[in-house]
């Protein structure tokens, strides 16, 4: 019987203690309760849900709390665009500056026949992993992998590998920055979704290295440069970009450019498409 009832005050005494330590948890979750700010659930709402990570958060949830909190911009997700920005200005009660539509653009031209190898590939089907070979098996230092990080990491679908190079599709494209963080050679750009030019090459090298590395890289010959009648573009350690706040796109950098490596897009029946593209890859795009 005492061994009996010994066990039983045992019982008794742990289950008291439990039931003590079960009542200071839940007093203790109701005094330090971190109140969360039913605005955050409201722009969650409002979000498009698509958790794409270009706004630099791990999701929608994520960005919702920041910009609660003051840390991000009511206007900080692209996908959303104009709609969604004005709406959370609305729940957070602020003027909210419209954002500038934008879309994802790869700065390499160097399909597989153009750009020269230093080696044959035959590991993981991934550019970070390609990358710590040697920064991948082009000779260029800066000419894309090709082997679809970006693809793998857009939600839209607006990427693909076409010869050795990513392919933006502006019609899926989303402008959410998420390629530009996954690339390792950090090679695409966003820019303004209606511009008509852009530079397709980022090589850094001086043009007689660049001509040894690809027949259409950028030798920095500032023709380009020389040629543009509202000083858009400029070409800076051997870099040639466009300040788009000057682009009128008059197109006298493509037509003055000895290496063909400044693309231009057009509006056909209302979507925008790359004009200086061979058919058969323009095809694939629509």
């Amino acid at each position: 019987m005492n061994d009996y009832m010994s066990i039983l005050i045992a019982a008794g005494v742990f289950a008291g203690l439990g039931l003590l330590a079960g009542a200071l948890l839940a007093a203790a979750s109701k005094i330090f309760e971190v109140k969360k700010d039913e605005r955050e659930d409201h722009i969650v709402a409002v979000l498009p849900g698509a958790n794409c990570g270009g706004c630099g958060r791990s999701g929608c949830a994520a960005l919702a709390a920041d910009i609660v909190a003051g840390k991000a911009a009511p206007s900080s997700c692209t996908v959303g665009g104009a709609a969604v920005a004005k709406q959370i200005g609305e729940i957070m009660g602020v003027e909210t500056e419209i954002p500038m539509r934008m879309r994802a653009q790869v700065m390499c031209s160097g399909t597989s026949e153009l750009a020269k190898k230093k080696y044959v590939y035959a590991g993981a089907r991934d550019c970070i992993a390609a990358e710590k070979m040697g920064g991948g098996d082009k000779l260029c230092a800066n000419g894309c992998i090709g082997l679809g990080t970006c693809v793998a990491t857009c939600k839209f679908g607006a990427i693909s590998v076409i010869e050795g190079v990513a392919v933006v599709d502006y019609k899926k494209c989303e402008g959410c920055g998420a390629c530009t963080y996954a690339c390792p050679k950090h090679i695409i750009k966003l820019i303004p979704y209606d511009s008509t030019h852009w530079v397709g090459c980022m090589s850094v090298e001086k043009g007689a290295t660049v001509n040894k590395q690809c027949a259409v890289g950028c030798i920095a010959c500032r023709k380009c440069e020389k040629n543009c009648p509202s000083e858009a573009i400029k070409v800076v350690n051997s870099l040639a970009s466009i300040d788009y706040t000057k682009c009128t796109g008059c197109g006298k950098c493509v037509d003055n450019c000895p290496r063909k490596i400044i693309w231009s897009s057009s509006r056909q029946n209302g979507e925008l498409v790359i004009v200086r593209l061979p058919e058969e890859n323009l095809q694939s795009l629509s």
